[in-house]
């Protein structure tokens, strides 16, 4: 029952979120393209968002997941309010230091931070909000908040600006209040299922959870997502250093589409962070390790089927589009970050496994390795060759290969668990010699005819010889159920 359920959640967060993705991906292609700069400008506050957001949290987010089944009813409550008082304290300490910061650092991108100030503080709440959420199995509304919101804000301030009825500023401020907006209705559905009333206190938490064990792991957990940012996303904040506005817009527009291979990724690690969480307490290898696999050759289908479209159609359909040579710039990124999302996916929840383990540290050591790596890499593209962007998109994939090969290692010698059996060799078997025949075809000299054929070629034989095979139960399991 519980996976019923757990499969039915993952299935409306992905729908959802595909949705949200489907509303980006219409903006991204004739909305974004009119303005590069001021999409850049919007990437760079949300970057710098996405870099404070960690610290405010302070692993509160996580432990939330980690601590949680363990605990009785009043302190689970205690330790969701201990979140909200850790985000609170900490974001007033950043304010203060933001607004000294503003008498001693002289520069000219420096009024940013106070845009990505309060964002970085709702992105905090919304998730540590969503969290709680997770561990109550109730995410597809919260992620309908999430993702739609934002989604239809950006767009809406866009094309106010490209008609000059806003200014940037007055634009940004605007998109920020949509996320306060987002806030105020998360919290509203989280709280008809979780009151915080209650008796209990911090004190009576720290009873049955020794602070020390506590803030450990907060500590350890809050260095693996600064880090992760550093390794991963600190691209969006290091372009507009070196390059123009108008590049990291370029950069931004293959992020948006690339992204959407991601969505499956993200709401089966969300609704599989509590069971994972609660499998490695109980010590249920076997069940861990059926999970593992079928997670894995689950994500690693979707993402080959969307990644091999891709490649398949994405030039010959952006030459159809008002917006495609200002969109011809973004493809040979969409390749390198698709392959990076497509290698992430494939490889499992493996980050959970180690964030919910007594093993957790290792993910500090790994990541501030990789921060070196990626942040040395970005550098050296960006100030010493030519393919700048690109050469930041590929030390993103150079990063997240390194860092996914190393935790599959350590948790193959820790935990005896890797997540490929023989049908995941089929399954890549299958889609490479479908996608490489496909590819291989002669070209059609009319590009709508090309792009419908591959696509659909692609889409229809990949999915009949899977189903056909029985490689992936969880697809079959969907298939037959829709059949019904």
């Amino acid at each position: 029952m519980q996976d019923v359920q757990s499969h039915k959640q993952a299935f409306w967060f992905t729908l959802i979120n595909y949705l949200g993705i489907a509303i980006g991906v219409i903006s991204t292609v004739f909305v974004y393209p009119n303005d590069k700069d001021f999409l850049g400008k919007v990437g760079f506050v949300d970057s710098i968002a996405q870099m404070l957001y960690p610290i405010l949290v302070f692993g509160g987010a996580q432990a939330l997941i980690h601590f949680y089944p363990n605990l009785s009813d009043n302190n689970k409550r205690q330790l969701f309010k201990y979140g909200i008082f850790t985000i609170s304290g900490i974001g007033i300490g950043v304010l203060l230091l933001l607004l000294l910061g503003q008498f001693l650092i002289d520069w000219d991108r420096y009024r940013y931070l106070f845009f990505a100030f309060p964002l970085a503080v709702v992105l905090a709440f919304v998730e540590l909000f969503k969290r709680q959420a997770a561990n109550l199995q109730k995410i597809a509304v919260p992620t309908f908040y999430e993702k739609i919101i934002p989604k239809i804000a950006l767009p809406v301030v866009f094309v106010l600006v490209l008609l000059g009825w806003m200014t940037e500023s007055i634009a940004i401020t605007t998109f920020i209040a949509f996320y306060f907006l987002l806030l105020l209705l998360l919290s509203q559905y989280l709280f008809r299922f979780f009151s915080i009333r209650g008796e209990g206190s911090f004190q009576e938490l720290f009873t049955e959870i020794p602070k020390k064990e506590y803030l450990s792991y907060c500590f350890y957990t809050f260095i693996g997502s600064f880090g992760s940012f550093l390794a991963f996303r600190v691209d969006g904040f290091m372009i507009p250093l070196f390059c123009e506005f108008e590049d990291n817009g370029t950069y931004r527009i293959a992020v948006n589409l690339a992204s959407a291979l991601a969505i499956p990724a993200t709401g089966l690690f969300t609704i599989c962070a509590p069971q994972v969480s609660a499998l490695i307490k109980n010590e249920d290898w076997n069940t861990l390790q059926m999970k593992y696999v079928e997670t894995a050759k689950v994500l690693f289908f979707i993402g080959a089927i969307v990644l091999g479209c891709v490649f398949l159609g994405i030039e010959s359909f952006f030459e159809f589009l008002p917006t495609g040579q200002k969109l011809m710039a973004s493809v040979p990124i969409i390749y390198v970050l698709g392959s990076n999302v497509l290698f992430n996916m494939a490889t499992g929840f493996n980050s959970e496994i180690i964030s919910y383990s007594k093993y957790y540290r290792f993910n500090i050591v790994s990541v501030l390795i990789l921060v070196i790596l990626n942040i040395s890499l970005n550098w050296y593209f960006l100030t010493q060759t030519e393919i700048r962007i690109l050469g930041v998109a590929i030390a993103s994939f150079i990063a997240m290969a390194l860092f996914n090969i190393a935790k599959l290692i350590f948790i193959y010698k820790k935990f005896g668990i890797l997540p490929f059996d023989k049908s995941y060799a089929k399954l890549i078997l299958v889609l490479n010699i479908t996608f490489f025949g496909i590819y291989a075809m002669p070209k059609f000299e009319n590009l709508w005819v090309e792009v419908a054929v591959k696509v659909t070629f692609f889409l229809v034989v990949t999915l009949s010889l899977v189903l056909q095979m029985q490689l992936i139960p969880a697809i079959n399991f969907w298939f037959n159920k829709f059949r019904k």
